[in-house]
């Protein structure tokens, strides 16, 4: 239970964010709201000491890195079937060797079990270390301003992203093979729905000297490269079609990259087209996702659907388009996917259906924190304010924004 104290000391922190957020300029992220992050930043400034376990946990986090050795594309031990180690490479989670074969092939697909194998040599692992961790030490740049957060992300960047002889080339053509089935495909492309909250670190590094206007230049070359590929090749043509999580996290991905290196009318036209032909084809009235609903891990990829949606509502922000109003005539709306899940923040809850593993819900509680921030449905409301009071939830990082939640949004 919170202290009366610190109670106090988060009402504060909410009112001088309230009459100071806009004093200090908003980094240019796309996938949360920037005033979000500004709020943050005024609270820990304030002194608020109910933040301090989530802050606790980040600089953990931030600071194991500066022992890890930067990643390069080149640390694979398995290759493409182009024979090019910088091109990026992984295999499907889901597939095994067929064991009534003498040689596995070609592979079978165990939907939600993912093979331990298929992660040996290949570069979802670093590539996933690498983006992720720009983003958190960006975080704690921004947030605490120190210098040396700023750098170990810059270093991180130029090691796999921009090294004229190590750097990965900028595209996803043999991203999840499967062995005796295809080189590459379509489905891979959610491989890199990472660069979203690494694209958003980077912007949160933007103000420091360690971050050159050559890395700037380098980057955005590199983006604008991918983003060609991911809207011209066959595999990205095809996933966009994707008419469940692989579709929306493409939008995703491909507004956040769009946005990145200034192409605000593409991404309003990626934006727009999520919220007329996804919203109705991938939410049911009651806020049910039956095309995440039909797997074998539904919580996870019910989670991981609204968590893209609601990245694409922040994108949209930018350029002009309200995607958290949206609602079809029968009632089908981020706002209804959100209320669908707010139960089941609570681990106690059972969930609709029998998964083949249960899902950490720490997940659905950050999902929610961001649908919080814009959505004003009740019950999002009341299961993100009975969690902020949970102890047990403290140091997980959504709670760096929870005491601004009443202040922020619609």
């Amino acid at each position: 239970m919170k202290t009366l104290g610190n109670l106090l000391r988060a009402a504060a922190c909410a009112i001088f964010v309230l009459a100071h957020v806009r004093a200090e300029k908003a980094p240019l992220v796309f996938a949360y709201p920037a005033e979000v992050l500004v709020s943050a930043k005024q609270c820990l400034a304030a002194g608020d000491e109910s933040l301090a376990p989530a802050l606790a946990a980040l600089r953990a986090e931030a600071d194991k890195m500066f022992a890890e050795k930067p990643a390069s594309v080149l640390d694979k031990t398995m290759v493409a079937a182009s024979g090019n180690k910088r091109d990026y490479f992984s295999m499907g989670p889901y597939w095994w060797p067929d064991p009534a074969k003498p040689d596995g092939l070609p592979y079978v697909r165990r939907d939600g079990e993912v093979n331990p194998d298929n992660n040996k040599g290949t570069d979802p692992r670093a590539f996933g270390r690498t983006t992720r961790s720009v983003w958190t030490l960006g975080l704690m740049y921004y947030l605490t301003g120190k210098e040396v957060y700023a750098e170990k992300a810059a270093l991180l960047t130029r090691t796999w992203f921009l090294d004229p002889e190590k750097g990965m080339n900028p595209n996803l053509q043999y991203a999840q093979a499967i062995p005796g089935i295809t080189t590459g495909r379509d489905i891979g492309i959610i491989d890199a729905h990472r660069l979203i909250e690494f694209t958003d670190g980077i912007a949160l590094i933007a103000g420091s000297a360690a971050w050159t206007e050559d890395d700037d230049r380098g980057l955005k070359a590199w983006i604008s490269t991918y983003l060609d590929w991911l809207l011209t090749s066959d595999n990205g043509k095809s996933e966009s079609k994707k008419n469940n999580n692989h579709g929306t996290w493409y939008d995703a991905q491909a507004t956040q990259l769009a946005l990145f290196v200034g192409k605000n009318e593409l991404a309003k036209t990626l934006v727009s087209r999520a919220m007329l032909n996804r919203i109705p084809s991938q939410i049911e009235p009651d806020g049910r996702q039956p095309h995440e609903l039909a797997r074998t891990r539904s919580l996870h990829y019910s989670t991981m659907n609204l968590r893209a949606f609601l990245i694409l509502a922040s994108q949209g922000e930018r350029v002009g388009l309200d995607m958290w109003a949206f609602s079809t005539e029968d009632g089908r709306s981020l706002a209804k996917a959100a209320a669908f899940l707010a139960p089941y923040a609570d681990p106690s809850k059972a969930w609709i259906k029998q998964d083949i593993a249960d899902e950490s819900r720490m997940a659905v509680r950050e999902v929610l924190a961001r649908a919080a921030l814009r959505i004003r449905e009740p019950a999002v409301l009341a299961s993100v304010a009975t969690a902020a009071k949970d102890e047990e939830f403290a140091s997980e990082s959504w709670r760096l924004f929870a005491p601004i939640l009443d202040g922020v949004g619609k």
